[in-house]
């Protein structure tokens, strides 16, 4: 070869690597070690392929091995039972790969393109973050680059298409919903109702007596607490063969079902075609008395003290908040918030007196006011997108342990090492800060004056300021055992105070 073409070979190979910057990233072996990230999802409505979650972070994992790509533990992303088509509903897992996306990673493998997204906006979004950090979607059929256009039209088409699809079927869902309503026939689908089959229609004699039972002992005046203990002291169950919590018993109460009423969008709309369980007169009354005790117990609670320290008082036995509430002698005392749970194994019932506590840790926040300076300090800590999404899905964890352990899937100590672990997580979550308005905030509170603000404010009725104020200030107060025997003498030793950092 001459010294030309030589020069001219050079020349090409210089222009290539302008015009082809992505052409490196396309090659696989350029991949090996790169991170990765991976996202699952699948949508409680019947998709034609329903392939779980679990099954499809196996499959994700495998073809990252595949192709040599790294995969944090932290960066796999899942949205159990999150429909991608529904254009409002919240997707944690899907925001928080958008944000890892934009932090650095390459590379996004998922089952298939129809788990990332179902909306056009949802994948314009990925191509706007794959211009300007370079996107390789990976899945188990093929690859798309997202920065090459031809994929970008595939895809565009795909998603186009899913689209299309998801709406064709909520319009023949719609159209069977408004039939079925016309008719006077039942919604079908999803949990079964308590008191009927699964087909909505056929009573189960046992728990139709259970429900007169519920209705006729609300109606003479038994609380819905006082017939939830009833209901687990003698073992009944709910249709999902759980332990009743005041929420299912009421939704018993208000359901429309039982009394064989017609509801299309909110409304009611007639009789229904199914038997009913109790006689609509007998609900309507039903529904009166919840609305007359709804407002009574709101107006008896309205006239009850405010609990200074609420949202920031923990029980270090089980790590639950505890929550304000009044004793029979009418002493206010902070009780561990476990202390209502329908199985009475799991009950936790420390307790620590509420004015003494109060004033303690009032002392506390002044003591720290008065020697604050907030000047120039226009910032300090709230938890991020990233991180609340984070917590969201924490939280999804700990709903699905609850539910395991209802259903005897796990035992009581499995359940409370796992949620203690998730409980962890979630705390080191909340920990982790960056800025927030502080001057706002604690506007007028710090300095030498600090005592007579907050006693003006106390005077004033402004709790819910004051309170802001020591959430602020404090991430928990944290409540131990007593160490010495209840002898009327406060122990001041129980108290731990977690300081944010300010």
């Amino acid at each position: 070869m001459s010294l030309e073409d030589r020069e001219q070979s050079r020349r090409h190979r210089s222009l290539a690597r302008l015009t082809h910057p992505d052409e490196g990233r396309r090659n696989r072996d350029a991949w090996r070690g790169q991170e990765a990230a991976i996202y699952c999802r699948i949508s409680h409505v019947r998709d034609e392929d329903q392939t779980g979650v679990d099954r499809q972070e196996r499959i994700c994992l495998a073809t990252a091995e595949r192709l040599g790509l790294i995969v944090n533990p932290k960066n796999i992303f899942i949205d159990n039972n999150r429909s991608a088509w529904t254009r409002d509903r919240k997707r944690p897992g899907w925001d928080a790969l958008l944000a890892v996306m934009r932090k650095g990673i390459t590379h996004v493998i998922a089952y298939h393109p129809d788990r990332l997204m179902r909306q056009p906006r949802d994948l314009e979004e990925l191509l706007t973050i794959s211009d300007e950090h370079g996107i390789t979607l990976h899945g188990e059929a093929n690859r798309r680059d997202l920065s090459d256009p031809d994929d970008r039209f595939f895809l565009r088409i795909e998603v186009a298409h899913a689209c299309r699809s998801s709406d064709d079927t909520s319009r023949r869902v719609k159209a069977t919903m408004l039939d079925r309503a016309r008719d006077g026939k039942p919604k079908t689908g999803g949990k079964r109702r308590y008191g009927y089959a699964p087909n909505a229609v056929d009573i189960i004699p046992e728990e139709a007596k259970v429900i007169r039972w519920i209705f006729e002992s609300f109606l003479d005046g038994m609380t819905p607490f006082q017939m939830m203990e009833d209901l687990n002291r003698r073992g009944v169950k709910t249709a999902q063969g759980k332990l009743w919590r005041i929420n299912t018993l009421l939704n018993v109460i208000d359901s429309t079902h039982v009394a064989s009423i017609m509801v299309f969008r909110g409304k009611q709309i007639g009789k229904g075609t199914w038997p009913a369980i109790i006689d609509e007169g007998m609900w309507r009354e039903a529904q009166e008395r919840r609305t007359f005790r709804s407002a009574a117990f709101k107006e008896t609670h309205a006239r009850t003290r405010f609990y200074l320290l609420r949202g920031i008082v923990y029980c270090s036995a089980c790590g639950r908040l505890m929550v304000g509430r009044s004793m029979n002698d009418g002493r206010p005392v902070y009780m561990c918030g476990s202390h209502r749970n329908p199985d009475k194994s799991t009950r936790c019932f420390r307790s620590i007196g509420a004015i003494t506590l109060e004033s303690f840790v009032k002392d506390a926040a002044i003591d720290l006011l008065e020697r604050l300076d907030i000047t120039g300090r226009e910032r300090a800590a709230i938890l991020s997108e990233e991180d609340e999404a984070a917590i969201e899905a924490e939280q999804a964890e700990l709903s699905e342990l609850k539910d395991m352990w209802d259903s005897r899937e796990i035992d009581t100590a499995e359940y409370r090492e796992m949620r203690k672990a998730v409980e962890k997580r979630i705390k080191k979550i909340q920990d982790k800060t960056i800025v927030r308005p502080a001057v706002e905030v604690l506007a007028g509170m710090v300095g030498p004056d600090a005592h007579a603000t907050w006693e003006a404010l106390e005077q004033a009725g402004k709790h819910e300021r004051l309170n802001a104020v020591l959430r602020f200030l404090f991430a928990a107060i944290r409540i131990k055992a007593a160490d010495t025997p209840a002898n009327g003498v406060f122990d001041y030793g129980r108290i731990d105070i977690d300081q944010n950092d300010l």
